[in-house]
């Protein structure tokens, strides 16, 4: 039997503009009424859809033209994630990121229990805060050798890791990729609604780590049991890894980023920063990075310019994702678009209409993997549903931000995910065999966190 074979995701973007022209051509034009709240906020009002009495007709030729419009419609946001791939460049080239998860995996590493919690509380904290994912590729072969020395195997290494990320992406905390973008697109202030999504916090990775915890007893307990026994391969022996050291000029640029951190919430808060005071701060960063692990000029600027190209796929991602809605827009279907899709959610009512929603980001993500491109996707069309059916915007970047980060675990669309488990040599149907539960658990939890939070006006 042949495989399919998956697109690249910049290809799968491009047929979904394609659907969006033809659906320019045999989708009703219509518009919703829109005034301005008293937050600001520009709403759609509800009831008020009407179909237009004459019919946009886009070119085919708007599929080249479409895509500088949009490239140039969110500049702001591309040149925010490029800076920051500059930005993580020179930290990741200072070794700090490697000598703070080394030196915690190293400290648990007689304690199966504890290293599985360090190790995935790591990895999601360092997601949830600056969302970190590409640069989890550099760890995998340490974590492999660990937990086999630990009489594991390698599906718990990957717990470890994917798990840990996937809670971070899916409740971030200050993720500039995702929330912030997801939350500029919804136009409320950055980083607001933390406090729910800390609440949230313990209960979702309480699920994940009973899952891998549970998992590595029985491997431990029994090797026959691992979904990698059979595999000749995962049996072998690995070379121990060395671990990078954590020297005085590691943790002064932590303290550092915790106070960039600081000032980052300060500056949100007290005087409505965005993305170029936060590139400005960010920008800040990186040289007092360079500076305290005494990067010569050179070397900085070429690790800044590798982790700005490293972005540079997500860039345009996000200049193709805003083409799709653009096409809606330009077509004058967009407002057509949520109006159906708002009312299979507006039969559930808001309760499970939240819960709609986070099925629509769940199932979204197969088809864009990409966090950012994916808030340029749905995020102009779920708002309005949002304010249509009385959910809160905030309740809406969450089913974005959970649909996003815990499906990334498993769709085999994501570059992230298929690159860590070919480095760990884990099949993809071992994984999703592993994952699979573990993300229909979390979901369910999910759904039951969008009802609680519709009740309580999130």
């Amino acid at each position: 039997m042949q495989k399919i074979k998956i697109p690249h995701t910049l290809v799968l973007l491009l047929y979904i503009m394609i659907a969006a022209l033809i659906m320019t051509w045999v989708i009703p034009a219509g518009e919703f009424e829109r005034s301005v709240n008293e937050l600001g906020q520009t709403v759609v009002q509800p009831g008020t859809y009407s179909v237009l009495a004459e019919q946009t007709t886009l070119s085919p030729l708007t599929l080249f033209t479409v895509i500088p419009q949009a490239m140039g419609d969110a500049q702001a946001v591309i040149f925010f994630v490029l800076l920051i791939g500059g930005v993580m460049g020179i930290l990741r080239a200072t070794g700090m990121l490697d000598a703070i998860i080394g030196v915690l995996l190293k400290r648990f590493a007689n304690n199966t229990g504890w290293l599985i919690f360090g190790g995935m509380l790591t990895f999601g904290v360092f997601s949830a805060l600056i969302g970190v994912a590409e640069e989890y590729l550099i760890f995998v072969a340490m974590l492999v050798a660990l937990c086999r020395a630990l009489r594991l195997d390698s599906m718990t290494a990957m717990g470890i890791l994917i798990g840990g990320y996937a809670i971070g992406y899916g409740l971030a905390l200050f993720n500039p990729f995702t929330l912030l973008i997801a939350q500029a697109v919804a136009e409320v202030p950055p980083a607001s609604g933390l406090w729910y999504r800390l609440l949230l916090w313990p209960v979702l990775f309480g699920i994940a780590f009973h899952h891998v915890y549970r998992y590595a007893k029985r491997v431990k307990a029994d090797p026959n049991q691992s979904l990698m026994a059979d595999i000749e391969a995962a049996q072998e022996p690995t070379k121990e890894q060395q671990y990078p050291a954590l020297t005085g000029r590691h943790r002064l640029i932590l303290v550092a980023f915790v106070a960039v951190l600081g000032v980052l919430v300060w500056g949100i808060k007290e005087h409505g920063w965005y993305l170029v005071e936060l590139s400005a701060l960010f920008l800040g960063f990186g040289l007092f990075t360079a500076l305290v692990s005494r990067m010569d000029t050179t070397t900085a600027a070429n690790e800044f310019i590798t982790g700005a190209a490293e972005l540079t796929s997500t860039a345009l991602l996000i200049g193709f994702a805003r083409s799709i809605a653009m096409i809606l827009e330009q077509g004058q279907v967009l407002d057509t678009v949520i109006y159906y899709l708002a009312m299979p959610v507006e039969a559930f009512g808001a309760h499970f209409g939240a819960v709609a929603m986070l099925a629509i980001q769940s199932i979204l993500n197969f088809f864009i993997p990409s966090g950012s491109g994916q808030a340029f996707v749905s995020m102009p069309i779920m708002v309005p549903i949002a304010d249509t059916v009385g959910i809160g915007r905030q309740l809406t970047v969450l089913a974005f931000q959970m649909g996003d980060g815990l499906m990334n675990m498993i769709v085999p669309t994501n570059p992230v995910l298929m690159g860590i488990l070919g480095l760990a040599g884990i099949p993809y149907a071992r994984w999703v065999k592993f994952a699979g539960p573990l993300l229909l658990k979390l979901l369910l939890a999910c759904s039951g966190a969008m009802i609680v939070g519709v009740i309580i006006g999130y």
